[in-house]
């Protein structure tokens, strides 16, 4: 009888250990995706803090197109708030889901500005304007690595906790459901960044 009960115990050891490294794993891969939804929310921030000067330059050389400035400061404004609430709680679908759309917003908003701009011929041998539209196009390529960073975490830590026997404790270990994918409105905004040319 003592040998079957060392016996037990010895498995009950054996499957807390395993029970251990299920929850870890579902720890550090958690970890990896909020850790690469912050450098998201870097180059997001950089980018949003483009814009208004961006739109500043703009409106010096554009004062009849005072609809298409506020479109692209509305739409930067709110995809600012969609991103603090996406960073607060990268693991909620639902504020990813918030922030993708809002960011397709500005990206059409700021193709319409491109546009727009177009017609303004001062605004492409401006020294500023040069400059800040190239920082914002270095911006967006960061935000598409940053971005296929997050889905890659996402993926992964999804392939865990969905696979077996993890499924099995994960809802107990606080991992309920499946992080969200950050897929932008528009496919083609996705594989390239917008374009921004003077």
């Amino acid at each position: 009888m003592g040998t079957a009960l060392l016996v037990i115990l010895g498995l009950l050891v054996i499957l807390l250990i395993y029970l251990i490294s299920i929850y870890n794993n579902l720890v550090s891969l958690k970890n990896r995706f909020q850790n690469a939804f912050a450098q998201i929310e870097v180059q997001l921030k950089r980018r949003h803090d483009l814009i208004p000067n961006l739109i500043e330059v703009a409106k010096k050389a554009m004062t009849h197109e005072r609809e298409t400035l506020q479109a692209v400061i509305e739409a930067r404004n709110e995809a600012a708030t969609f991103l603090k609430a996406a960073a607060a709680n990268p693991s909620e679908p639902a504020a990813i889901e918030h922030l993708a759309q809002a960011e397709g917003l500005l990206n059409g908003a700021l193709s319409r500005l491109n546009v727009v701009m177009e017609a303004y011929p001062d605004l492409k041998t401006n020294q500023n304007m040069m400059q800040l539209t190239e920082e914002l196009s270095t911006t967006e390529n960061r935000v598409a690595f940053a971005r296929q960073a997050f889905n890659d975490a996402v993926m992964n830590y999804n392939s865990y906790r969905q696979s077996f026997p993890p499924i099995l404790f994960a809802a107990t270990f606080g991992h309920p459901m499946d992080a969200k994918l950050l897929e932008f409105a528009d496919s083609e905004q996705i594989q390239q960044a917008p374009k921004v040319q003077f």
